[in-house]
């Protein structure tokens, strides 16, 4: 389920990089303030992307950066990060990024729910779309509730922030 990955704790909107590297910093520090990661997972996907280049940007908008498990994964984990200003990361197709989603799996095998489940999700333009706008942590954790519900993942923000309480930004 979407939202036991991914929490209050463990996702941040809005925030303003300067460069791709500043992004994956901020999204590898939420999985190190959450206990998932050591210090030096953060470098390791940093040198991942320019020993391998940017196939980490998987969708137009959307980044998944990660680095080998022995690299000082802890856990299992995940973190979201929303970019005020969309980055270049130098993928041809999928550039700018707004959306980085981090991930760290502790051995190469345990993790592979998690991905699909998040692959499921991410699959699906809309969702991405949603998590590109969504204005508050409060709507997005409402959205991977209710998609983990079954429910209509694809609801459009004025019609989530109804049902949420909070105001719309259009």
């Amino acid at each position: 389920m979407i939202s036991e990955y991914l929490t209050k704790d463990n996702i941040n909107l809005g925030f303003k990089a300067e460069n791709w590297e500043a992004a994956i910093k901020k999204s590898g520090s939420i999985l190190e303030a959450n206990d998932l990661i050591e210090p030096e997972y953060i470098d390791a996907m940093i040198e991942m992307v320019k020993d391998k280049g940017a196939y980490i940007v998987i969708t137009p908008g959307l980044a998944l950066p990660h680095a080998r498990p022995e690299k000082g994964a802890k856990k299992n984990g995940l973190s979201l990060l929303t970019l005020k200003e969309p980055v270049e990361f130098g993928h041809s197709k999928n550039d700018p990024v707004k959306v980085v989603i981090s991930f760290c799996a502790a051995d190469d095998s345990t993790h592979t729910q998690m991905l699909s489940e998040l692959a499921e999700f991410l699959k699906d333009k809309k969702n991405v779309n949603y998590i590109k706008e969504v204005g508050s942590k409060k709507e997005l954790l409402s959205y991977f509730e209710n998609y983990d519900r079954g429910g209509e993942s694809n609801e459009d923000l004025d019609s989530m922030r109804s049902r949420t309480g909070q105001q719309s930004y259009s």
